[in-house]
């Protein structure tokens, strides 16, 4: 078993290796990089506003590899939203559980990385990218390698369900690689579920390659329990003429950081980003964003909106990169942000890089209250203060959901935001 040790005078100490034998050069990649960088510490810019490894220090003892749960098709039936109907891909406590799930591959192919190691494994969220990234590479036991065929179009949506139920002290690493040939499209949707309230770190890593000319949309839930410490990195190279949206709705955990980056690696790509973050507690939700312009005539949509109540406190910082080779690149980028406390806080950082002198670029930010004008209007027309409230938030979050593709599930999310936003705030 692997065994990290996290320690206050410094940020890591690897103890040792032993048992793992697959994926070994990967594995060893990662453990390179820890013993030379270790966790990233307030100090460094990148998680300036996240004190991960501190919290990490409070909430676990020791890393060690969670163990798989027994699950059941009656826990499994609450958390599959009414109107789903596609395939669906069970994670238990990070690795693939089949007995859970239904998996037709039909259009894909569908295996575990155990039994056919790809070699964009490792290639695409890349270890030195981020820490997190190098300790999935250490801890992952498995993970699910998905790839839809050549000009296939899978018309029902997959959906990944990810049950976390761990010990104090044990780390999630669930891995997923997709690969989207030339022509494909498909629909990705990925919920997170805690199964208790008891605290655990989870550290997926999710890689995509998205071929030419193939279209990818990809929406994801977030609403674990209250002490639950999650780091996502989720990274997607775009081929020429193809288009990729991502959706992220970010509700509920002790500390969430979302790394999401997107390389638009050929002439007309597309890369659309969305995000909600709805906050209050003391939840602490960083969305770390990258759209990385590399070649000519492509072009990046980013969105991303928060409300944050109570003690909660929430950071965005997006960056854009337009190179050199990058011309006629059109991209835009905007984060709103409304707090309805005092206590609340917000960090936010948009970041325009552009080595091209011929391209269309935007990006800024707000943060403020609710339109007090906005609320008195409707109070005047028979609208209780809470509900007019209720209405306005729900107005300015919208936006958002409007682009998850998939109907029924957007009813679903629909639904808990409205629930969120009528009874917690």
């Amino acid at each position: 078993m692997t065994v990290i040790k996290s320690n206050k005078s410094t940020d890591l100490f690897l103890d040792h290796v032993v048992s793992h034998t697959d994926f070994s050069a990967l594995r060893a990649k990662g453990l390179e990089f820890l013993k030379e960088k270790g966790l990233p510490a307030l100090k460094e810019e990148e998680y300036k506003f996240t004190a991960i490894s501190k919290k990490l220090e409070q909430s676990i003892s020791r890393f060690s590899t969670a163990e798989n749960i027994p699950l059941t098709q009656e826990q499994i039936k609450p958390h599959i939203f009414e109107g789903f109907n596609g395939d669906l891909v069970v994670f238990n406590n990070g690795v693939f559980d089949p007995s859970v799930s239904s998996v037709s591959k039909k259009g894909y192919t569908f295996e575990t990385l155990s039994e056919n190691q790809p070699e964009l494994l490792g290639k695409i969220a890349k270890t030195e990218k981020d820490p997190f990234v190098a300790l999935n590479n250490v801890f992952f036991e498995d993970g699910i390698y998905i790839k839809v065929g050549k000009n296939q179009k899978i018309e029902q949506p997959i959906l990944f369900l990810y049950f976390n139920q761990a010990n104090k002290g044990e780390v999630i690493t669930p891995r997923l690689l997709i690969e989207i040939e030339d022509g494909a499209e498909v629909k990705f949707l990925e919920n997170t579920i805690s199964l208790d309230e008891e605290s655990y770190f989870s550290n997926p890593v999710t890689e995509i390659k998205v071929g030419q000319n193939a279209h990818v949309h990809y929406c994801r839930f977030q609403n674990e329990n209250r002490k639950s410490i999650s780091v996502n990195n989720f990274e997607v190279d775009i081929h020429k003429d193809a288009t990729f949206t991502s959706v992220v709705i970010s509700m509920a955990g002790d500390l969430v950081r979302n790394n999401l980056s997107l390389n638009l690696l050929d002439t007309g790509c597309e890369g659309n980003m969305y995000g909600l973050y709805l906050l209050n507690g003391k939840t602490h939700v960083d969305n770390h964003t990258n759209v990385d312009h590399t070649k000519p005539h492509c072009q990046s949509n980013e969105l991303y909106k928060g409300v944050l109540a109570d003690s909660s406190r929430g950071i965005f910082n997006g960056k854009i990169f337009v190179r050199q080779d990058a011309q006629k690149t059109n991209a835009f980028q905007q984060n709103n942000n409304i707090l309805l406390s005092e206590d609340a806080i917000v960090n936010t950082k948009p970041q325009l890089e552009i080595w091209a002198d011929d391209v269309k670029c935007s990006h800024g930010c707000t943060t403020g209250q609710l339109d007090e004008e906005a609320l008195f209007y409707l109070q005047a027309r028979g609208i209780g203060k809470e509900n007019a409230k209720g209405l306005l938030l729900f107005a300015f979050a919208g936006e958002v959901l409007e682009y998850i593709a998939v109907d029924s599930f957007k009813d679903y999310c629909l639904h808990l935001v409205q629930e969120r936003l009528g009874s917690n705030f």
